[in-house]
C-alpha cells in the first residue's frame, strides 16, 4: 500500500486572487463581537479572509473592497490604518 501525500490547505488571497498555502498568508478576522483584527495564529474563532504577506496585496484588497466582501461587513478607515501598521511591523521581521 502506498502512503498518501498529505494535503496542503490552500486559500485565495483577497488582494491578488492567487491560491497559496494557508501558512504563506495572513488571516484577517471578524470576531463574533464585530471587531476586525489580524489573526497571527490562524486559530481564532470568527469569519476570516486571507491576504498574502505583502503590503501590496493588502492595499489591493482594500482598493477592490475584497476584505469587506469576504468579511461581509463595512470596514472603517481607522481599522484599515491599524491593520496596515500591524502588517508593516510583521514585514520588518
Amino acid at each position: 500500500m502506498a502512503a498518501q501525500a498529505k494535503r496542503v490547505p490552500l486559500r485565495k488571497c483577497t488582494g491578488c486572487q492567487e491560491m497559496k498555502s494557508k501558512r504563506e498568508m495572513m488571516r484577517i478576522l471578524r470576531t463574533t463581537e464585530g471587531e476586525i483584527v489580524l489573526d497571527t495564529t490562524g486559530r481564532k474563532n470568527g469569519r476570516g479572509a486571507y491576504v498574502c504577506c505583502s503590503m501590496e496585496c493588502f492595499e489591493k484588497a482594500v482598493r477592490s473592497k475584497g476584505l469587506e466582501r469576504s468579511l461581509k461587513v463595512q470596514i472603517p478607515r481607522e481599522t484599515y490604518e491599524s491593520l496596515k501598521k500591524e502588517i508593516e511591523s510583521i514585514e520588518k521581521r
